[in-house]
């Protein structure tokens, strides 16, 4: 009387056994459907749509007006090239001279490397457009508070590649090496107690440009983008009824 069950109970576990093992004879394979293809190719020939030319074409003239605006004027062209650089000593002065009006401090140094300045401002009138070929980074001028071994490290870097440096001059040595640092007309001593001023551009104080020994100082914010910067630099400048002009001054000897 007790066996039935039991074998009842058996014989269905054997049943619902087979039952999963013939299901799993083979395994289940996707068919992917792919869509229809509905691209097309794009190019001069794709005629343009009237909505979307519409949309843009406010937006497309303010801005052609802008870039448009001229801010001053140059009587040469004021260009970059290796080694001591018109253009990197007009920017680096106008950084230490706008950095200084935003601390209420005097700085020390300004530094701008060749490649953060990306176009010349062209002879003649210069242009709001001129001005974001020349930067068209969203950069922020800060300053650094460096200590006489760091900004020793930043002089021999400078020094290989034959860099200036607004508001000091100093001699390369063949070996890349700077020596007879003077800044503001004082001579440099890197183990004296004190900190120097330094105005840069943000991208540049996080090590950009391989100036890693810039990277463990915390930046103080100016709040103004260089690009800001320079342009109301050129302004004040034709407000004035000057020129922007920059020159080679034999910052850096050899």
């Amino acid at each position: 009387m007790h066996l039935f069950p039991s074998r009842l109970a058996a014989l269905s576990l054997l049943a619902t056994l087979a039952l999963s093992t013939a299901c799993q004879r083979s395994a289940y394979v996707a068919k992917p459907q792919l869509a229809p293809v509905t691209s097309q190719p794009v190019s001069s020939a794709l005629p343009d749509d009237a909505t979307a030319l519409a949309t843009i074409a406010p937006y497309q003239q303010r801005v052609t007006d802008q870039m448009a605006m001229v801010l001053g004027t140059a009587p040469v062209a004021i260009t970059k090239n290796s080694g001591e650089s018109p253009l990197a000593n007009f920017v680096a002065d106008l950084q230490r001279t706008r950095a200084s009006r935003e601390m209420g401090t005097p700085i020390d140094l300004g530094v701008m490397t060749n490649g953060g300045l990306r176009a010349p401002l062209p002879a003649g009138p210069i242009t709001m457009g001129s001005v974001f070929e020349l930067m068209p980074f969203e950069n922020e001028l800060v300053v650094l508070d460096a200590s006489g071994t760091v900004v020793q490290q930043f002089f021999d870097y400078a020094a290989r590649v034959k860099m200036a440096v607004s508001g000091a001059t100093y001699t390369a040595t063949p070996d890349g090496k700077a020596t007879a640092i003077l800044i503001n007309g004082q001579l440099f001593n890197p183990a004296q107690d004190r900190l120097y001023t330094i105005a840069i551009s943000d991208y540049l104080a996080g090590g950009g440009d391989q100036l890693t020994f810039f990277k463990t100082i915390k930046p103080r914010d100016t709040g103004v983008l260089l690009r800001t910067a320079i342009v109301e630099q050129i302004q004040e400048l034709n407000k004035q009824g000057k020129p922007v002009e920059a020159r080679i001054e034999n910052r850096v000897k050899f």
